[in-house]
């Protein structure tokens, strides 16, 4: 008999040999879901805040929901020392953490939690702090004797030694081919000679930098989640997965609906450029649109549903970025919905929600107010289907099921709302709904009958089944 560990143990087999399958069977095959300091505290933290947090999200419910890593960000070590003159380890700020970083996480660890860390693949981080360019093996091995799970590896300070012959900055492609290689950098300055077409971007130097920490980490007795924050530079999207089991797609985040705050970006500019590359994502790889925002600056409660169940669609990994202590119950709620959180988690279907349809803009539209607005993707519980509304006034949007992928207008469906976990009827041809000003639409789509589950199930144990008789041919 076929269990269903068996089951997804052959679709793992079944990812592309590039992927970066961990050793323990799980770690990274789903997107990360946990909490960082760095949207709320930057650097004004100390070993209190983490442990505060673990005990936060056991008793909030939300380490029961998925979200188990704590992850400390920038500013972590000793500024001033940065390396101990001997050994040539990281120092952590001891002030900070009193007891050192292996303390921290051995805390963690008794809440049933993961403590996740912070380096930088250029001589500095962000911050000023030490970087591990130069250093990955030494910092690798220290992370693992710390005992963390969790590495995210940022692109600061690097030095023009190591850096790209040739430039890809996701904030400088303004539409026209996904792959179209740019003549400006990101500090405006232009580049002499643009890649040249068909340029390997496994070849450029940001990919060197980001691989020799993986093999770092894998060389490590510990399995350590590897988060590429890289910024959508030199195409990672292409090479991630390779060597990570999450890259960061597009500068940083901030909590405002559109537009850029000094060097950090808005949602709509986010999600504009997620509305073109979006197919990178999988299991054991996951695009990263950056951290979440939900509950934080004057984001709108429509605003934070918007963010949180368009990043839960995306796949991207769910990291929370505001204080847990005296959260509001309807942030809390958002980041506790269930349904999201099954669609971004599911153990059967590993692709995003793709856009189907743009809505305010004809389709393929490059916009970063007004990017795709009607997304779909499957899961094992259904079709969901995410409508966004990008402009200032409530809308009536409508889903007219010939449109949505896996969907007809032929046949009679349930509808069940995501946001309040019930079914709001049969339906056939289309559903519609009222949705407020920079609110999204998230629904749930079976079959009348029931069916779409089973006959899903059907395709998926005969996949497993002819998976199977070719490996038992092969060890014939």
């Amino acid at each position: 008999m076929v269990t269903t560990r068996s089951a997804l143990l052959v679709l793992a087999l079944l990812r592309p040999s590039f992927g970066l399958v961990s050793r323990d069977g799980h770690t990274g095959r789903l997107p990360a879901m946990g909490w960082n300091s760095w949207n709320e505290y930057e650097c004004a933290i100390n070993e209190t805040v983490f442990l505060m947090v673990g005990e936060l999200l056991g008793s909030l419910g939300l380490k029961d929901l998925g979200y188990n890593y704590v992850n400390i960000d920038d500013c972590w070590s000793d500024k001033d020392k940065k390396r101990d003159n001997v050994t040539g380890k990281i120092l952590p700020d001891y002030t900070k953490f009193p007891e050192g970083i292996k303390h921290t996480a051995d805390e963690i660890h008794k809440l049933g939690l993961k403590l996740g860390i912070y380096s930088d693949a250029g001589s500095l981080t962000c911050g000023g702090f030490a970087g591990s360019l130069g250093h990955e093996e030494l910092d690798a091995k220290t992370f693992a004797e710390w005992g963390i799970d969790y590495l995210k590896y940022d692109n600061c300070n690097v030095p023009d030694t190591s850096d790209d012959d040739y430039r890809w900055w996701p904030e400088n492609w303004l539409g026209g081919p996904p792959a179209e290689d740019q003549t400006l950098g990101g500090d405006g300055e232009a580049k002499p000679v643009p890649a040249p077409a068909g340029y390997d971007w496994t070849t450029s130097k940001s990919f060197d930098r980001y691989k020799i920490m993986s093999d770092a980490l894998l060389a490590s007795n510990r399995t350590i989640e590897y988060s590429q924050c890289a910024w959508g530079h030199a195409h990672i999207e292409e090479w991630g997965n390779s060597i990570g089991h999450s890259w960061r797609m597009w500068g940083d985040i901030y909590p405002v609906w559109a537009g850029k705050v000094q060097w950090s970006w808005g949602l709509m500019p986010i999600l504009n450029h997620a509305s073109f590359f979006y197919n990178s994502s999988n299991f054991w790889g996951h695009a990263d649109w950056d951290m979440l925002e939900v509950g934080n600056g004057n984001l709108t409660i429509e605003e934070n549903r918007s963010h949180f169940a368009l990043w839960a669609a995306l796949k991207s990994p769910l990291i929370i970025g505001t204080p847990l202590d005296g959260i509001k119950p309807e942030i809390l709620g958002i980041l506790s919905n269930k349904d999201l959180i099954a669609f971004n988690q599911d153990p059967i279907f590993g692709a995003p929600a793709k856009p189907y349809k743009w809505g305010i803009n004809p389709d393929l539209t490059w916009n970063q107010t007004h990017p795709a607005e009607y997304w779909s993707g499957k899961s094992s519980k259904g079709v969901h289907v995410f409508a966004l509304n990008t402009l200032d006034t409530t809308q009536k949007k409508t889903i007219e099921f010939a449109e949505v992928p896996g969907l007809d207008a032929k046949t009679t469906y349930v509808v069940h709302d995501s946001w309040t976990g019930k079914k709001q009827g049969v339906f056939k041809k289309k559903y519609e709904a009222r949705v407020k000003r920079h609110d999204t639409m998230a629904i749930r789509i079976v079959k009348e009958d029931g069916m779409f589950a089973t006959s899903l199930h059907a395709e998926l144990w005969g996949l497993v089944i002819i998976v199977l008789n070719a490996f038992a041919d092969v060890c014939r």
